[in-house]
């Protein structure tokens, strides 16, 4: 898929980076994939922020743009970790810091589904503070683990800004998602190798 002819598609999620605040920093590529409320619920419940079929319909403006700070600041601080090595400083930290403790995660609770399997649900709809928690303190976790900060890598995809947790054997794994950056590698890999041999 063309990038430009990305930007124009429907959202549809992809889970590749192996953390919630990474598949978060994912959201603003290849085009800006947070800019209202619809695909923001789209985000929060496809990546199990909340169990599926929890009522988002209280979400309002507000909350794509709290992400997309969010966002920006997990940005700052995971590529400055995976760049120089050294945890961050600054004010960001302190932002992030912040938005973890600012509200309690969403409290689940277990009941009985129409099936009778046992199913989770939250106590309460979530509000917007406590769903930014929980991604907030995921990246505190990342930041705060030196052998998953370690494995925080940049894809090797040509112009791809993505990065992701490889926790692959023997960490060798090179692009955000095999099928899509991986699979472009392989098609160029092919056309270079062909063009060598019609020469």
């Amino acid at each position: 898929m063309a990038l430009d002819a990305a930007a124009t598609v429907p959202y549809g999620p992809r889970f590749d980076a192996g953390r919630i605040c990474l598949e978060l920093l994912a959201t603003a590529h290849p085009a800006e994939r947070l800019d209202s409320v619809g695909p923001l619920r789209a985000w929060i419940t496809a990546c199990g922020l909340v169990p599926p079929g929890t009522p988002l319909g209280h979400a309002d403006a507000s909350w794509p743009a709290a992400f997309r700070e969010l966002r920006t600041i997990v940005d700052r601080l995971v590529r400055g970790t995976a760049e120089a090595g050294a945890p961050p400083h600054g004010p960001a930290l302190g932002r992030l810091n912040e938005a973890a403790r600012a509200a309690a995660p969403p409290a689940p609770c277990a009941v009985r589904g129409a099936d009778g399997t046992l199913v989770r649900e939250l106590a309460a709809p979530p509000t917007c503070g406590q769903l930014l928690a929980v991604v907030a303190r995921d990246a505190v976790e990342l930041l705060t683990d030196p052998v998953a900060r370690a494995a925080v890598r940049q894809c090797e995809g040509g112009d791809c800004p993505l990065v992701y947790l490889d926790t692959s054997r023997g960490r060798r794994r090179r692009w955000c998602s095999s099928a899509v950056c991986g699979n472009r590698a392989r098609v160029a890999r092919h056309r270079r190798r062909a063009a060598v041999t019609r020469t």
